[in-house]
């Protein structure tokens, strides 16, 4: 008896992975045909998310050490993006300091589209449910285009109702949370962890730290601030140095000089006051302290 033996189809192919549509593969970045997106506004950040953009019907988590430090340089180019091409209101749940609408405005955010929602004071558990409950109804909320959530407290369970309520409902959803939860099992498609650049202080570095394609080891570097406001501000600095006697006059650098704080309101924040080690204390409802800087804030970053 002869052995059998086994013939490839002819039209089968010799070597190489089958590629079929609507089929992601896990070394391939996902793209914008199988995931809606919405393009972020930095460059460098679109190149390296699936479909060139945050996911759109998708929990975006961001994760940092500071709670606001850097959430509206990440988010207003995308929200003004949106804001413009499709009606809806953009709901901030739970924002730890007060939003500063002339520099929003001024950056192209309308603050006619803006809602903030706050629970009131209550014991952490009580104020923490009632957090998770106004993010999930606003996501459910047919005339809300987009959802922002500060949710230091969430659970992976959590989480994933919010990522779900907005998957069914076709929203973004971006949720911050501390830097400390990096290490937990989270069910956002993506996830990123941002720093401040210490090198450069009107920049912050990102980290995907998960995304649908391979993994990206090297941190990105993105803005934080206008080339304007870096230089009206360093300009303030170096007056302020020749009145008190310790500079003399030279060109204005780009840079800032550390450790110098940049305006509050450039970043679309109001702060309430300042506290040991910088501006920390976080605003107190609607009405906080201007910061001497904010008139400053909303002719730089136009």
């Amino acid at each position: 008896m002869s052995a059998l033996s086994f013939a490839p189809p002819r039209d089968a192919p010799a070597k190489g992975p089958v590629h079929l549509q609507g089929v992601w593969l896990g070394h391939q970045l996902c793209d914008a045909a199988s995931a809606p997106t919405q393009p972020t506004g930095h460059s460098a950040l679109d190149a390296q998310l699936p479909g060139g953009g945050w996911p759109i019907g998708a929990l975006t988590e961001v994760l940092q050490p500071n709670p606001s430090r850097h959430a509206w340089q990440l988010l207003q180019p995308a929200l003004a993006q949106a804001t413009a091409a499709r009606p809806g209101s953009v709901v901030l749940v739970a924002p730890p300091f007060e939003p500063f609408v002339p520099a929003l405005q001024a950056a192209g955010l309308p603050p006619t589209r803006l809602c903030k929602v706050q629970p009131g004071a209550a014991a952490t558990g009580k104020a923490a449910t009632a957090t998770l409950w106004a993010a999930e109804q606003a996501l459910r909320c047919r005339d809300v285009l987009a959802v922002v959530a500060w949710l230091p407290q969430a659970l992976p369970e959590q989480l994933r109702r919010l990522h779900l309520a907005a998957a069914q409902m076709g929203q973004l959803l971006w949720v911050f949370r501390p830097a400390g939860v990096r290490q937990q099992a989270s069910p956002a498609p993506l996830r990123l962890w941002v720093q401040e650049d210490a090198t450069q202080p009107l920049a912050m570095q990102v980290q995907v730290l998960k995304r649908k394609g391979p993994p990206l080891a090297q941190s990105l570097v993105l803005p934080a601030g206008s080339a304007r406001l870096a230089q009206v501000l360093a300009a303030g600095v170096l007056r302020s140095q020749q009145r008190r006697g310790q500079g003399a006059a030279s060109p204005v650098a780009p840079g800032l000089p550390s450790p110098v704080f940049a305006a509050p309101a450039a970043f679309g924040m109001r702060w309430a006051g300042t506290g040991q080690g910088g501006l920390q204390e976080p605003a107190r409802g609607w009405k906080g302290v201007a910061h001497a800087l904010d008139r400053l804030a909303v002719p730089a970053v136009r």
